[in-house]
């Protein structure tokens, strides 16, 4: 039976008191306690560790022999050769440190010696090219700079024969060895995050669900969009890059409660409503009820229904126009 039908009928043969006889079959469920971990959807995006980034600008001044990573993107290992350059400040050094190496083994000076070698230190040669300079006798004219640690090229800023100051940003490198997800929750979300055990996160054409507990919340909200960021630290596996979409499902601890699905339950107003089953056949009393979001398709009943009632789960927008016509809620 239609809402238009329901219309027509006399008013006084639908007057009933806080009921709402239904004349079709309907299903019901029966509220159930059970225990249930609360699970939250969100989206975010991969960005890099801001710890594992790498800026690679010399404190000397020079010019490039040889770009050994010349490329964008380029994979680079711990130790790797970047770049062999020209310094004449460097190469300068070298002769200081080589002369008074040769000066201290006739009149032994531990301090000269220390302090010229403490100078290359600080203009950033490694150990192995300073002791090169002793095994070798020889001042190179050339030093290479390394690649600090395992990662990707995500910026290059120096191509071959070009001159470059001290301090300039020759090379981005990136360790992709742990990324930050980044996600987005609404203001009413932060509370639950002490309960949060264990956050699952999915990326599209990947099978695997990653699994992480290191999380940080900005102390800071978007007025946008009313929303703060929230970052997860996840550790890659080698098929995570920055940019990349991600499905976050936050997992809070198993808590014992009523629950109903979301089918049995009605929004109105800003509040929530189900239909509990009357003493009579046929019989459904809207019901005021007070519920949080368990996932998405479960509501956790707080306040208004007992273990074992049993309320309407289905046609309730039919009910609900009934409802409204006899002015029952």
């Amino acid at each position: 039976m239609n809402r238009l039908l329901w219309l027509i009928i006399p008013s006084v043969l639908l007057a009933k008191e806080a009921t709402v006889e239904q004349l079709f079959s309907v299903q019901t469920v029966k509220v159930m306690k059970t225990e249930n971990a609360k699970q939250t959807s969100n989206y975010g995006y991969v960005k890099e560790d801001e710890s594992r980034v790498y800026i690679i600008a010399p404190r000397f001044g020079g010019y490039v022999l040889k770009l050994h990573t010349d490329k964008t993107y380029a994979k680079v290992k711990k130790g790797d050769p970047l770049i062999t350059v020209y310094s004449p400040e460097v190469f300068k050094a070298k002769e200081e440190y080589l002369n008074a190496y040769r000066y201290t083994r006739q009149r032994p000076n531990k301090g000269m010696l220390e302090s010229s070698r403490l100078k290359l230190s600080l203009l950033g040669i490694s150990d192995s090219e300073i002791e090169a300079v002793i095994t070798s006798g020889t001042a190179t004219e050339s030093t290479t700079i390394y690649a600090p640690e395992d990662g990707f090229i995500f910026k290059k800023n120096i191509e071959k024969g070009a001159a470059f100051n001290a301090k300039m940003p020759l090379f981005r490198l990136v360790n992709l060895d742990e990324v930050w997800i980044d996600t987005k929750i609404y203001e009413e979300q932060t509370e639950d995050l002490k309960k949060v055990e264990k956050f699952e996160i999915g990326f599209k054409g990947i099978e695997k669900k990653y699994e992480s507990t290191v999380s940080f919340l900005h102390p800071m909200l978007e007025p946008k969009d009313a929303t703060f960021t929230l970052r997860i630290s996840l550790k890659n596996d080698g098929r995570l890059f920055p940019g990349m979409y991600a499905t976050v499902q936050s997992v809070s601890q198993t808590q014992e409660g009523l629950i109903l699905p979301r089918t049995a339950v009605i929004r109105k107003n800003g509040r929530y409503y189900v239909f509990l089953t009357g003493d009579f056949k046929g019989e459904h009393e809207p019901r005021q009820i007070e519920v949080k979001v368990l996932d998405a398709e479960t509501y956790r009943v707080t306040k208004g229904l007992n273990e074992g009632d049993e309320v309407v789960n289905n046609a309730l927008f039919m009910m609900d126009s009934d409802a409204q016509i006899n002015s029952l809620y």
